[in-house]
């Protein structure tokens, strides 16, 4: 069963008196537990295409299923529960709340859900902190903290709802190359251990050099579609071949 299905979709946008085409007829699958790269040059829609796949946004024309469930026509409300119980966010700018300590981020999310007591709230952000490695940083502001350990509180926030699925967009852009390189082998350690689906949009070859599948976004089109076999891709698809 794919964890993610993407059928002839569309996205347009209004720019004024005109109608921008994002996305042009996207359609991809991939299984639990990859770890994904869409890639391509600013503007290509790869972000949206993510977006579209986090439920942040929806189609204009297409379907989209999430665990074999079309989430196409779902309400706003319905996408924000879905979101909060399958899928994790992790963002470039780190989106943590200023006001609120490490433990208190991490637990934010939680505190949506009725079906999560607090004695099991508690325990969640205390394994996630210790998975990122900031058991002794709980009661720390995100002022306090280094980029790198703000983006390890972002991504126990991230696996807190015990998601499905992590969305990543350009989780490397604003930390320095070693903090880059400790946060992408942490994620790629969590995906290997637990096997959580990672799905990045991004343009840094160091994110590319660790995913096992790979989808190339141009112009709001699929330009190749890879499936990495030991250090080489396997070329699904390419433009030029449908």
């Amino acid at each position: 069963m794919s964890i993610v299905r993407v059928e002839h979709v569309y996205k347009d946008y209004s720019l004024g008196n005109q109608t921008v085409r994002a996305l042009k007829d996207i359609t991809l699958s991939f299984e639990r537990g990859v770890f994904l790269a869409i890639a391509g040059p600013s503007g290509s829609g790869k972000t949206t295409l993510l977006n579209l796949i986090g439920c942040i946004d929806t189609p204009t024309s297409g379907r989209i299923f999430i665990n074999d469930n079309d989430v196409s026509g779902r309400t706003p409300d319905q996408l924000a529960e879905l979101r909060n119980k399958t899928i994790g966010f992790v963002f470039q700018t780190f989106n943590l709340l200023p006001v609120l300590t490490a433990a208190e981020n991490v637990e934010y999310p939680l505190l949506q859900r009725k079906d999560i007591s607090s004695h099991e709230r508690k325990e969640r952000v205390a394994k996630f902190l210790a998975v990122v490695g900031l058991t002794k940083f709980h009661d720390h502001r995100p002022n306090q903290l280094s980029g790198g350990q703000r983006q390890r509180v972002a991504i126990a926030r991230a696996l807190a709802i015990h998601p499905a699925i992590v969305l990543a967009d350009e989780p490397t852009a604003n930390l320095d190359h070693k903090t880059g390189e400790e946060i992408l082998n942490l994620m790629k350690q969590i995906n290997q251990s637990d096997g959580t689906t990672f799905i990045f949009s991004t343009h840094d070859k160091r994110v590319i050099a660790k995913a096992d599948r790979l989808v190339r976004v141009e112009d709001g089109e699929i330009t190749m579609l890879g499936i990495r076999n030991d250090a080489n891709w396997s070329i699904v698809k390419h433009r030029n071949s449908d």
